[in-house]
């Protein structure tokens, strides 16, 4: 016997494909493969569709912006119509205001300020309330084998009130390490601020070096087809050879791949401008110079450990495991403390307590002294752990200051030498123009050969490659001196511009968990005046040692 598959309805299959068609036109034609067989084209019923509509390019997805509600009007409006920028303001305005990064960052600032809330309601008092509503039975034995049954349903309601009133430090050093860690948070929001507005200015700068790159690439492509055409029509007459020709049409192959890789960095950059800014580029005007607010690398130095966001943020977390030592001390000492509570429950006369037919009352308030005994050590090896994690901050506040200096000294010298380079890359550029144009007329003239006119070009190119690279990183550099000195902000580079006050939002928030007079009585009370105290010295015996700026310059003259 021979098994047989039976064939498939081609018409129903036709049925149940031709509403696939447009979603999954691969699953709808594995459904009419069998009838493909015995048909040459498909059936009517698939032929006639439409291929799937494809969006529109450049059209946005559906979705609801949605920026916080101190972003600036115009900033908010050109977001959400994805409007263009020319300017390096408008640029480090729309990162500001729109970065990712910098938006969740606010809101991690804004946590830790609500922690500094919670710490200092440790001060207030506490109300807590307890309901219960149960059924008891019980059996009593009032003699030999003589049971009394009672059983019933009954109901408490209880209120208690405690208020601490010395601690002996505990509450105000977690008020100091809460407040420590809101000021780490919003050290790290000006780091990831600081770093989004240089991520705009490098894509802004990158961006205008790209796209000048396309234009010189396209004039050397030029440049060698002129070429190109010239030696063509020289050899009919018998002025060059066709291997002057073949070189010179190596030469216009490679400048056309130097313009596609032109282009296609041009294309990474804008797709990076659109990362880090948040909005399409137009057509980028010149950026402004940069300002310093130091005139000497050793000026530089001071500025950058009172000013540099790293450097803040690492004396800060020194000074909130320096507050969990004070709490882990504080927790040797005693503490008062005093509760007071209200009670509404069955009245206690042996039977009631089955029954909400009788009640009673009850207040009562307690002054309660409690402080440890003996613990197996545990309360010294939790302050033994907590200095060793605070030395350990202290020594991360040196590393932060070395690396900060070396990136400065780093920036700094890049920035000089750079901006040293600039006048003689234009020069340069000068001569390899000149020589270029002056070895096209001598190749006519006979004088130069095909051969020298193309290894000029490749040094114009060379040469305008290496300015339009030298004008970008000399900006670059200057810039990153601006990062490492602290002052890539928008402060210094938009003063006039509004902007988001941390500082103002961290002081609204962190009396919501106080009562009016208590908390700065009881704050007062549990230790010394409000402060979260200086910062330490450093202690690395390389702090003072500097190096000073690079020697920049040529001393041999032509």
């Amino acid at each position: 016997m021979r098994l047989t598959t039976p064939r498939p309805s081609c018409a129903r299959n036709r049925r149940r494909a031709a509403p696939l068609a447009r979603l999954a036109p691969a699953f709808a034609g594995l459904l009419m493969a069998p009838c493909l067989h015995a048909q040459e084209s498909l059936p009517p019923a698939l032929s006639d569709l439409a291929p799937p509509e494809a969006p529109e390019p450049g059209r946005p997805l559906s979705f609801t912006p949605d920026l916080p509600a101190d972003t600036p009007a115009d900033i908010a409006q050109g977001a959400r119509q994805g409007q263009s920028v020319t300017s390096l303001g408008e640029a480090l305005r729309y990162a500001y205001w729109t970065s990712p990064a910098v938006l969740a960052q606010r809101s991690g600032a804004r946590s830790s300020d609500w922690g500094v809330a919670q710490a200092r309601s440790a001060y207030g008092p506490h109300l807590d309330y307890s309901l219960t509503y149960g059924w008891t039975r019980d059996n009593y034995e009032i003699a030999p084998a003589n049971f009394l049954k009672r059983h019933g349903w009954t109901s408490t309601a209880t209120a208690i009130l405690t208020q601490p009133l010395f601690t002996f430090g505990r509450t105000l050093a977690s008020e100091r390490a809460a407040r420590a860690q809101a000021a780490y948070q919003r050290a790290v929001l000006r780091s990831t601020e600081q770093q989004a507005l240089f991520d705009a200015l490098d894509a802004y700068v990158s961006l205008r070096r790209t796209r000048t790159g396309v234009g010189i690439a396209a004039d050397n492509l030029a440049a060698l087809t002129r070429e190109l055409t010239d030696n063509r029509a020289r050899l009919k007459a018998h002025e060059v050879t066709a291997t002057d020709i073949q070189q010179v049409e190596t030469r216009v192959e490679l400048g056309r791949v130097q313009l596609l890789t032109a282009q296609r960095d041009a294309g990474t950059a804008e797709a990076t401008f659109l990362r880090m800014v948040g909005t399409r580029p137009g057509e980028l005007t010149t950026p402004p110079a940069l300002q310093l607010p130091v005139s000497s690398l050793e000026e530089a130095y001071v500025f950058a450990e009172e000013h540099n966001p790293v450097v803040l943020a690492a004396q800060e977390r020194e000074r909130a495991s320096r507050a969990a030592t004070e709490g882990a001390k504080a927790d040797w000492r005693p503490r008062i403390d005093l509760q007071g509570s209200a009670a509404l429950m069955p009245y206690s006369n042996g039977f009631s307590n089955y029954s909400d037919s009788l009640r009673q009352t009850e207040l009562r308030g307690v002054l309660t002294i409690s402080g440890p005994l003996f613990d197996s050590g545990e309360r010294h090896a939790r302050i033994r752990a907590a200095q060793a994690a605070n030395d350990a901050d202290w020594r991360l506040v040196d590393a932060s200051l070395r690396e900060n200096r070396a990136a400065l000294a780093t920036a700094w010298n890049d920035w000089q030498a750079q901006s040293e380079a600039i006048d003689r890359l234009q020069s340069a550029v000068d001569s390899a123009q000149k020589a270029y144009d002056g070895a096209v007329l001598q190749e006519r003239a006979g004088l130069f050969t095909t051969l020298d006119v193309l290894q000029l070009a490749r040094e114009l190119l060379q040469t305008r490659s290496a300015y339009n690279d030298g004008i970008a990183g000399a900006y670059l550099a200057k810039a990153q001196v601006l990062a490492a000195l602290g002052v890539m902000d928008s402060a210094w580079l938009l003063p006039d511009a509004p902007r988001h006050d941390a500082e103002q939002e961290a002081a609204r928030i962190a009396d919501n968990g106080d009562v009016p007079l208590l908390t700065s009585a009881l704050h007062t009370l549990d230790g010394v005046a409000e402060g979260r105290g200086g910062p330490r010295p450093a202690r690395d015996p390389a702090h003072a040692t500097t190096m000073p700026a690079a020697r920049i310059g040529v001393d041999v003259q032509p």
